[in-house]
């Protein structure tokens, strides 16, 4: 079980994640705003961050910058959750800083395998 952190702006899909995730006996937190991250996860300190990465006010790619730029968070695991799929996106989206990246809409498989595979690289 791991601790895991919604950051989400759209209802659905935070009900849709979090679902998901208690399916799997994880602990889940939600956070609907990105200006809100960095005091979240220094509460929190979840092993792994759902980032959308379109939210009003602090998009993120923002919100994962300023993990990474945060001492002892720094650390934190971050997954992409976006609709952004065109050329070019998944990589401007790993140069942020995040972990691993997954497109909307989810697939269930590869939602449930990219976390697993992320909780289980110490690697960071």
């Amino acid at each position: 079980m791991a601790k895991i952190l919604i950051v989400e702006d759209n209802d659905m899909n935070i009900r849709l994640f979090s679902d998901l995730l208690k399916s799997k006996q994880h602990e889940v937190f939600e956070c609907r705003n990105g200006s809100q991250i960095v005091s979240m996860v220094k509460k929190i300190r979840p092993d792994l961050v759902l980032m959308d990465i379109q939210m009003p006010e602090v998009d993120g790619l923002t919100a994962t910058k300023m993990i990474r730029k945060t001492p002892k968070i720094d650390h934190t695991k971050i997954i992409a959750v976006t609709a952004f799929a065109m050329d070019g996106d998944s990589e401007r989206i790993l140069a942020a800083g995040v972990n691993a990246y997954i497109s909307k809409p989810i697939s269930i498989p590869v939602f449930f395998q990219t976390i697993e595979d992320t909780l289980k690289n110490n690697a960071g």
